[in-house]
Parts: structure tokens; C-alpha cells; sequence
């Protein structure tokens, strides 16, 4: 039978996961619509080039992927290291963002509460 402490662990791992999911999901989503699509539309200065606009939006949606990923090693390979690692990495991009966009940017929000449970289940 695991403790409490291992459920509360598992319970902010769980948590921490669907949050940065649910963040990636809306990034490729709204950032496709209301970002890339229309940069890549504006056919102005590098957006002339097809290949360039193709890296964009392959890097844009690659960041989505990496967020699942890391999503998935927080409930597949919780070390203490990996947990720590992805933890502060969240917290630190999620406070960085809210303080360069004034908090203009909704993603400051899910991003730093995405570091905030991981790191919570240090505790």
C-alpha cells in the first residue's frame, strides 16, 4: 500500500501533467490560429519563403510536443532529478513570461502553476 506522501506525490505529478497537456494543446491550437497562420500570410520578408515558413510552424507545434513529452516523463520516470529539472524549468519560463509580457500573455498562468505542481511534489 503506498503512503500518503507517495499519493499526494502521484497526485501532483497527475495534476502537473494535465496542465502542461491541457497548456500544449492550447498552444498549438490558438497559437496556429491566431499567430502562425497569420504571420505566415503576411508573405512579408522571411514569411516569402516557403521553407521558412514550414520551420516555423514545424518549431511552433515541436514546442507542443516537447511539452507532452515532458508531461509523460513526470508520470513514466519521476526521478527526484527529472521532477526537480522540469519543476523549476515551468516556474522559472511561466514567471519570465508573465514579467516580459506584463502578463499580457495567457500562458504565464498554466506554465508557472505547471512548475508549481511539479515542484510540489518535492515536498
Amino acid at each position: 500500500m503506498e503512503s500518503l506522501q507517495g499519493l499526494m506525490q502521484r497526485a501532483a505529478l497527475i495534476a502537473a501533467a494535465v496542465t502542461i497537456v491541457a497548456t500544449a494543446g492550447l498552444h498549438s491550437i490558438l497559437g496556429e490560429r491566431r499567430l502562425i497562420t497569420p504571420l505566415i500570410r503576411t508573405s512579408d520578408g522571411v514569411m516569402r519563403s516557403d521553407l521558412a515558413a514550414t520551420v516555423l510552424r514545424l518549431a511552433w507545434h515541436f514546442t507542443s510536443i516537447l511539452m507532452i513529452l515532458s508531461a509523460a516523463l513526470l508520470l513514466l520516470q519521476p526521478t527526484r532529478t527529472t521532477i526537480a529539472a522540469i519543476g523549476a524549468t515551468y516556474f522559472a519560463v511561466g514567471l519570465l513570461d508573465g514579467l516580459f509580457t506584463r502578463g499580457r500573455h495567457i500562458g504565464w498562468l498554466p506554465l508557472t502553476l505547471s512548475g508549481a505542481l511539479t515542484l510540489a511534489a518535492l515536498l
